[in-house]
């Protein structure tokens, strides 16, 4: 079964605004560039990601792109840019985000990161949000504190696995069930958009252990299914806050992730087996 892949999207600064790819280097970690930096709290030296939305959803508000290897051009909410090797990149964006922050390209031993989990049922084991607490919103609402890649090669600023992916079929299917919210791939951040118009939903639950390959043996292996958090429902350019984009899904697709328990999920990680050129329009063979 062969899947078109879409528009390839690379995040160069983790919880930003990407950039949407013709074409994309696979390798190891990942697509090259992509989470390749992230803002540092300098209060407490965590990952400042938008899982946390009340210190940092405005990261939403800001764009980044690649400019060459190991440089990006980041794009304030006011519409001034600067880049990552500016001397004075940390200041300009402690005065743009409203707290002290640093920008780095590599993650702190034992880097860390908080997320909060919103008054939604059914989105992760309870033993895991119980196991991870570190406090409460003044809502209510439980915060978590996770490793950074933790199932991921070194070096970049993914949560989890170097590659995420999602169907056009899974899109559909959240917007048939839920017509009034946008449920918009912007919402959900893959690295990769397969089509898969009128193939089952969520079809990416079942990909698990399989591969997909492209040509000469570029390709990815389904680890597990992705687990969707807070961030889906956040407002973002033109689409607004809606906790029902994640509600819709806690409520349709909670299912087993090997070894982790019942979540709420959308979508798949991987991990490269075949590294290489990747380009928009291909088709992925999934074996």
């Amino acid at each position: 079964m062969g899947y078109r892949l879409g528009a390839i999207r690379r995040y160069p600064v983790k919880s930003m605004q990407g950039e949407i790819l013709e074409e994309a280097v696979l390798g190891a970690a990942g697509i090259d560039g992509d989470r390749a930096f992230a803002l540092i709290d300098a209060e407490d030296g965590k990952v400042a990601t938008a899982k946390h939305p009340r210190k940092w959803g405005s990261l939403l508000a800001f764009r980044a792109r690649t400019l060459e290897p190991g440089v990006v051009e980041i794009t304030l909410p006011d519409g001034r840019t600067v880049r990552s090797d500016d001397p004075a990149v940390d200041q300009v964006l402690t005065q743009a985000v409203g707290r002290a922050v640093s920008l780095a390209s590599e993650p702190p031993a034992g880097g860390v990161f908080e997320e909060v989990w919103p008054d939604i049922e059914g989105l992760a084991p309870e033993e895991v949000i119980t196991a991870t607490n570190i406090g409460s919103e003044e809502s209510g609402e439980r915060i978590s504190q996770f490793g950074v890649s933790m199932a991921a090669a070194g070096g970049t600023f993914v949560d989890a696995f170097p590659v995420h992916l999602m169907t056009t079929a899974t899109l559909a299917r959240l917007s048939e069930l839920k017509p009034d919210s946008a449920f918009d791939v912007r919402r959900y951040r893959p690295n990769f958009l397969l089509e898969a118009d009128g193939a089952p939903a969520f079809l990416e639950n079942d990909w698990t252990g399989r591969s997909l390959m492209g040509p000469d043996g570029v390709g990815m292996k389904v680890t597990i299914p992705t687990m969707r958090c807070v961030m889906t429902t956040l407002a973002q350019e033109d689409l607004p806050q809606d906790r029902d984009t994640l509600r819709t899904v806690a409520t349709h697709n909670r299912i087993e992730v090997p070894g982790l328990g019942l979540w709420a999920c959308a979508g798949a990680y991987a991990e490269v087996v075949g590294e290489g050129r990747l380009m928009a329009g291909q088709e992925l063979e999934l074996t």
